[in-house]
């Protein structure tokens, strides 16, 4: 599996991350990072998640320190992402995922990393318990 982070992988529409944050998606959080998610009804590419990050202008005013925070989410996801298409891959759902830093510390990428790590198997857990629960329904 490619650890590449494409154009096809990105969440770009306003839609979509507009109904993220109309409160229709779901949301987990650990200091300093709340991860947002929600499936998309058409699946629009090949990969199972269309991952975005924010970092808010109020809490950081630089730019540089804004980016430099983006980036860091962006490679921990890069090189996190075979833990969602792994258990993933094989549904017909996509999700939008989005990482919001709301924090107010500047932390480290390997600090970042661990978090975001936490965040995807707890997202993942509740996916698995979420189907179970439509499989019983069934």
């Amino acid at each position: 599996m490619s650890t590449r982070f494409g154009k096809e992988e990105r969440l770009r529409s306003r839609k979509v991350i507009q109904a993220l944050f109309n409160r229709q998606g779901n949301s987990i959080a650990q200091y300093p990072l709340r991860l947002i998610w929600m499936p998309i009804e058409a699946r629009k590419s090949a990969f199972p998640a269309q991952f975005g990050v924010s970092v808010p202008k109020r809490r950081f005013k630089k730019a540089v320190t804004r980016n430099m925070l983006k980036r860091r989410i962006r490679e921990s996801y890069r090189l996190q992402k075979h833990l969602i298409y792994e258990a993933l891959g094989d549904e017909e759902q996509q999700f939008a995922l989005m990482a919001l830093y709301t924090g107010q510390d500047i932390l480290t990428f390997h600090e970042i990393d661990q978090i975001l790590k936490h965040l995807f198997r707890r997202f993942l857990k509740k996916q698995a318990g979420r189907k179970n629960q439509t499989n019983q329904k069934m």
